[in-house]
């Protein structure tokens, strides 16, 4: 299989997978790279049963269902993935890009596409003694499997969008949910606090605020009880068979933070217009991307691939013009655009 293409991806999170095939609609072949064994980003990885409701024409779907969909768009293009291959290494050679791997692989492009969300993420742990013990038996810090919790009693700590999201989700397959934030107010989106206190209201869920997690009750492996503090420090007892924190995710560059790109609160900065980044031939798009009024959705970082897919045309196919038609009009080529795809 070639380690050569006209354009490298990192991160096959679900903007990754459509750079593909913005890229691939203009005749560009793609590399796709990823430190994880399988594609999806966080939205395979943290959340697949996620629901995810800002997709234009798909009023509801779960993440992981999403994922699916975009690998299968791609797949007429043939991508070659290159899966539990970090990129650690970037530097220009002879016009191309030359990438070296965690492993020692080396591969090159006419031009790189950074696709990697949020960079390299770890989750924020919450300062309780012992917490380890229980970590992947009764703490959660990511639900990949709402079925496992149908019948338990739970409590979900936080306030911004996943802790509310999570609340309204598992609503009607847990036997009970607690909800402990900090503060009487959320961070969420209001449509789903709106629902967050409907559901209080009907006494389908309890909000506990505000207050904050002060101890864990159990055995080292299964928990019994959560212990919550108010603001003068007086604790109460929570029932409960799992806690699930979401106190958002501790994120670094990693090693893109070493490939001299202009950087802004450690996100890429990029230009607007083609999603450049300070280094010709080098882009970036999602979240890891910033510009001036940058909206951190989904559905901007699935813009910004195509964006992106036309102006490394210009880099990959130097001194020829684009004729660019419409995908009414031009359809899917049969076929696809490489010589073969598949994983790696």
């Amino acid at each position: 299989m070639s380690s050569s293409s006209d354009i490298a991806v990192v991160g096959a999170g679900p903007v990754g997978l459509f750079a593909v095939f913005e890229c691939g609609m203009l005749g560009l072949d793609c590399q796709v790279f990823d430190s994880l064994q399988e594609p999806g980003g966080q939205c395979a990885a943290l959340y697949p049963e996620k629901p995810i409701y800002d997709i234009p024409g798909i009023p509801r779907i779960d993440a992981g269902a999403l994922i699916a969909r975009l690998g299968e768009q791609a797949e007429p293009f043939r991508p070659r993935y290159r899966l539990g291959h970090a990129v650690t290494g970037l530097e220009s050679r002879c016009g191309r890009w030359h990438l070296t791997t965690a492993g020692g692989a080396a591969f090159d492009a006419a031009a790189v596409v950074i696709a990697a969300g949020a960079g390299v993420f770890g989750f924020n742990r919450p300062p309780l003694d012992g917490i380890e013990r229980y970590e992947g038996k009764a703490v959660h810090y990511m639900v990949s499997e709402r079925e496992r919790f149908r019948g338990k009693r739970l409590v979900i700590a936080g306030g911004g969008d996943s802790a509310v999201d999570w609340v309204l989700a598992l609503a009607d397959l847990a036997a009970h949910v607690t909800m402990v934030h900090r503060r009487r107010r959320f961070r969420a989106a209001p449509d789903s606090v709106a629902r967050l206190e409907a559901l209080a209201e009907a006494g389908r869920v309890d909000l506990a605020v505000p207050r904050q997690l002060a101890g864990l009750e159990g055995d080292g492996e299964t928990l019994s009880a959560v212990v919550l503090a108010d603001l003068d420090g007086r604790t109460e007892r929570v029932a409960a068979d799992a806690l699930l924190p979401f106190y958002g995710l501790a994120t670094t560059l990693g090693p893109i933070a070493e490939w001299r790109l202009d950087l802004d609160d450690a996100r890429i900065a990029v230009d607007p217009a083609t999603c450049e980044t300070s280094r010709r031939g080098i882009f970036a798009i999602g979240d890891i991307a910033h510009y001036p009024g940058k909206l951190k959705l989904i559905l901007t970082g699935f813009a910004e691939a195509a964006t992106a897919a036309h102006a490394a045309w210009a880099v990959a196919r130097p001194g020829r013009a684009l004729h660019f038609e419409y995908s009414t009009t031009k359809g899917l080529p049969d076929g696809g655009v490489a010589a073969g795809g598949g994983r790696e």
